[in-house]
């Protein structure tokens, strides 16, 4: 039987394990999808060497970028933006790809508005990499907002009332938020959020996290990641099929 799976840390909230297993009994497609959560990531190396039927990997924080040293080969444009989400193994050879962007842009296209000309990106990691990648190929002007100066362009204590008036999309690339930490919540200013904001959050479970509630409650339009992820997953499996 054909093996996937999906690298990463504390996985066992993820959402790919039971889309892709609930896919393969519907579609009676004779595959399994099985969680690798692994304290290093030196340690895909090993469990491509040891699965015999393994075809393809997800990977999702904290190893999206730390993936790539240990890749045989890496798509163009994965190479581009730095991440990779998506592996396809073809006689132990793995080939790096990243599908964020093309669910990413799926879900927010029919979302945008004219007034959506700039954006603030949260967090610095592979999936805000992504995310950058997706929205400056739409046009977008976008910055980064980072605790740590050195990474981002904002921190979170430099984003005033002006910057918020001038980025009105807003995506939450962190996982402050996630179940079951469902109290966190990135500390950007919520009091100039308004309803000319879209507020998109990458994260999908809880369906409405913290920040998108206090968005909400600004009267801003909210998306979470699920769209996406059902987006990215479904290009993911049209790769590991070509």
């Amino acid at each position: 039987m054909t093996t996937y799976g999906l690298l990463g840390k504390n996985i066992d909230y993820s959402f790919s394990k039971s889309y892709f297993n609930t896919k393969f009994h519907n579609e009676a497609i004779k595959a399994k999808y099985i969680n690798y959560d692994i304290a290093e990531i030196k340690e895909v190396k090993q469990i491509v060497n040891n699965s015999i039927d393994l075809a393809g990997l997800n990977v999702t924080i904290p190893y999206k970028e730390a993936v790539i040293p240990f890749l045989d080969e890496i798509d163009s444009q994965a190479e581009r933006i730095g991440a990779v989400n998506t592996i396809k193994i073809e006689n132990k050879k793995m080939i790096g790809y990243n599908t964020d962007v093309f669910g990413f842009t799926k879900s927010i296209f029919p979302l945008i508005a004219p007034n959506h000309e700039a954006a603030l990106i949260l967090g610095t990691g592979g999936a805000a990499k992504a995310i950058r990648h997706a929205l400056v190929s739409m046009g977008y002007q976008i910055n980064f907002v980072s605790r740590d100066k050195e990474k981002g362009d904002f921190t979170y204590d430099e984003l005033s009332a002006e910057v918020m008036k001038n980025h009105q999309l807003i995506v939450n690339c962190t996982p402050l938020g996630t179940h079951p930490d469902v109290n966190q919540f990135p500390p950007i200013p919520y009091e100039f959020i308004t309803n000319e904001h879209l507020l998109y959050d990458l994260i999908y479970n809880p369906s409405i996290t913290s920040f998108l509630a206090q968005g909400r409650e600004k009267g801003a339009q909210v998306i979470n990641g699920e769209q996406m992820l059902i987006s990215q997953a479904e290009k993911a499996w049209e790769i590991w099929n070509s």
